[in-house]
């Protein structure tokens, strides 16, 4: 039997890798983790200081020639904004070509807590630094001299796009994966419960399991959120949008838990643990719910993109985090602002396409687990 299950985990395995869709999302999901992970190390910059004059610059243009042909490598030009025109509303962009700074790997920038970790823990929900961090001051990539290397540009506030963007993926991240820690354990219990035990209790379960699918999910993160106090800390309201996200989004697993549940509840090695006295919360949690592990797997991982779209839209109408703090959501809401979407697009397009690669990197990579997994291919 051992023979067998190791066959079958060598089999969906190798049909993962031998999937260059899913192969193609699961390495692009890692690299987004580990650069939004070491984000103080990749991102050249703080992401709440502004540059100064540096309001609204398109991406830097990065140079190998001086002026007058010289080749001195990747170099980039201080740059500034013009102060508005009054009659034509134009704003022209300043570059000292003067001072050629070069591009280098490794530089020496502002001190930062590299992994650093702080968590919203209860009572308060207050951020409590659980790991201070290591004190760093080396970047990935940056500048030597004044010029910036705005890599896609500078927001409203002349803080540099690309850090924001780093930073942001923090939260729009690892919204899902905290999500679905919180929601998968509550619908696999529920559900677990309800097949295993049947009668009036499943009825009752899932008659709430019922109601909470009815309720249409958007409409109640905007109408909970609307409500939420003006002075909660980002960190709060990140909790709180996890903890409504995943309040709506248990149901659909619980129902289908239940149904693996009723199944496996008359096959014959439950029948011999309850022979063998084992206590009902015993035969589901140790016997029974670890059968249903494939669907899970499958499942969290198809669920992570809902996570992740319900933030963005919370942030984008202006009820999720709230700036200073960046997310990719938040990032996306000068999309508004018509004369930014025109004028100043690569505010806009970065974190859109983020959204869009990270959902559709979810999606593929579960789609490959499904088929990986599927049992009627493991033969």
């Amino acid at each position: 039997m051992f023979m067998i299950s190791s066959v079958h985990s060598t089999n969906w395995w190798q049909k993962l890798k031998n999937n260059p869709l899913a192969r193609f999302g699961a390495v692009l999901l890692i690299i987004f983790y580990i650069a939004v992970i070491a984000a103080d190390f990749v991102a050249p910059y703080n992401p709440y200081i502004s540059q100064a004059d540096g309001s609204l610059l398109p991406p830097t243009q990065i140079h190998w020639t001086t002026q007058d042909g010289r080749f001195i490598g990747p170099h980039v030009y201080p740059t500034t904004q013009s102060p508005t025109d009054v009659e034509t509303g134009k704003r022209s962009l300043n570059v000292d070509f003067e001072q050629p700074s070069p591009i280098r790997l490794l530089v020496k920038g502002e001190t930062y807590p590299f992994l650093q970790v702080r968590l919203p823990l209860p009572p308060s929900f207050e951020e409590v630094e659980l790991f201070s961090g290591i004190p760093l001051d080396r970047h990935l990539f940056g500048t030597v001299g004044p010029g910036k290397l705005n890599l896609l540009g500078t927001d409203e506030q002349a803080r540099d796009q690309f850090s924001r963007l780093l930073f942001g993926g923090r939260i729009s991240l690892f919204i899902g994966l905290v999500g679905i820690i919180i929601s998968f354990p509550l619908g696999m219990i529920v559900g677990g419960i309800a097949g295993y035990f049947g009668g009036w209790l499943d009825a009752v379960l899932m008659r709430l399991v019922e109601v909470l699918m009815t309720i249409p999910g958007i409409y109640l993160l905007v109408a909970l959120a609307a409500v939420l106090p003006p002075s909660l800390t980002s960190a709060q309201r990140f909790l709180l949008i996890v903890l409504i996200t995943s309040f709506i989004g248990w149901s659909g697993l619980a129902r289908v838990i239940r149904g693996q549940v009723l199944s496996l509840k008359e096959q014959e090695f439950v029948q011999a643990a309850k022979a063998m006295g084992a206590t009902p919360w015993r035969i589901i949690v140790r016997h029974v719910l670890p059968q249903t592990a494939t669907y899970i797997i499958i499942s969290a991982t198809l669920a992570v993109p809902g996570f992740i779209v319900s933030e963005s839209v919370l942030s984008l109408i202006g009820l999720g985090i709230q700036q200073p703090d960046p997310s990719w959501g938040n990032l996306l809401s000068v999309s508004t602002n018509a004369s930014i979407l025109v004028l100043q697009p690569w505010l806009i397009c970065p974190p859109a396409l983020l959204i869009i690669l990270t959902v559709l990197s979810f999606n593929l990579l579960g789609d490959g687990l499904r088929d990986a997994l599927d049992p009627r291919s493991l033969d």
